[in-house]
């Protein structure tokens, strides 16, 4: 049962999301940072509210809907998703593929060796090669002394 619960935590999905987690929340202070100090005052300069919670907003029995604080936590989500995607998922991303081609050539290059290297012999002709190799030896020793 823990030899089963240490794979669930090792296997890459469960890295990923934890890593998505953290990334997340540290995210969320730079994006709360916009909001507040840029999209707010530029909202402000243009409909004359500090944020979008009071525009489009009507009541109606003591009930209040406000479409504006819809569209702003809609826009609040588009910047983080946008923020996560290409500060976090498109390195991420492009460091996965380098390190796949990497191993893509790596690996053909060893595949490349490998047809290069002699085929592997039977003891039988290594046995014959080395006999020849000591007869050619000896026929050249023997001509050398005449």
């Amino acid at each position: 049962m823990i030899d089963g619960f240490k794979k669930f935590i090792a296997r890459g999905n469960m890295i990923d999301m934890a890593v998505g987690v953290v990334m997340g929340s540290a995210v969320t202070a730079v994006v709360n940072s916009i909001v507040e100090n840029l999209i707010n005052p530029l909202i402000a300069m243009i409909f004359g509210e500090p944020d979008l919670s009071g525009v489009l907003a009507f009541t109606f029995n003591g009930a209040t809907i406000s479409i504006g604080a819809i569209l702003g936590a809609l826009l609040n989500f588009i910047i983080i998703a946008a923020a996560v995607y290409f500060c976090v998922l498109v390195p991420i991303n492009k460091f996965r593929d380098m390190t796949e081609a990497l191993m893509a050539k790596t690996k053909a290059e060893e595949e490349a060796e490998k047809v290069d290297e002699e085929p592997e012999l039977s003891a039988e002709d290594r046995t014959v090669l080395l006999l020849q190799e000591i007869r050619d030896s000896l026929a050249a020793n023997k001509a050398e002394t005449k």
